[in-house]
């Protein structure tokens, strides 16, 4: 059976080849490549659609975040369209955001993991988790991960 996949911004930003953020493109292609063969089904958070277009307004050159921000847009355009091999995720209600909103204090506050003791969950990667834990619940029969370079989001991996 095919896993759900999560895509978060530390495999986006080398799927997109964004300057500084693509150090780990081969392993990620090569990764994906194998998930692909594997008809895994792919899904983007829009959180990492934020946090990929905020680090791409922050490159150094305007032309470069010009030419990076068309191509998230483009991107982002055949994800909603089918015509990329993931999807983007549902927008949440105001009253399922509200719910988000009101558990981010307590998120803020917890460690993130044991490895970033003085970090607290960010409110992009909680609605990354809530989006896991939704699928989790829509897809009790498949694996539902986040796909992450960062140890804290890559621990969501929920096996049936």
């Amino acid at each position: 059976m095919s896993d759900i996949v999560l895509l978060d911004t530390t495999v986006y930003l080398n799927v997109l080849n964004v300057p500084a953020f693509n150090q780990d493109r081969a392993s990620v292609l090569e990764t994906f490549d194998a998930c692909i063969q594997r008809n895994d089904y792919f899904l983007l958070p829009l959180a990492a659609v934020w946090e990929t277009g905020n680090h791409i307004a922050k490159l150094g050159d305007g032309q470069k975040r010009r030419c990076y921000a068309a191509s998230l847009a483009t991107d982002v355009e055949k994800a909603f369209k089918g015509d990329v091999p993931y999807r983007a995720t549902h927008f949440p209600d105001r009253e399922e955001f509200l719910v988000w909103l009101g558990k981010f204090p307590e998120t803020a506050m917890r460690n993130k993991s044991v490895q970033k003791p003085s970090e607290g969950v960010s409110l992009a990667d909680l609605s990354i988790i809530k989006e896991w834990e939704r699928n989790c619940v829509f897809h009790p029969m498949s694996r539902v991960r986040i796909w992450s370079l960062d140890s804290d989001l890559a621990s969501y991996d929920r096996c049936p």
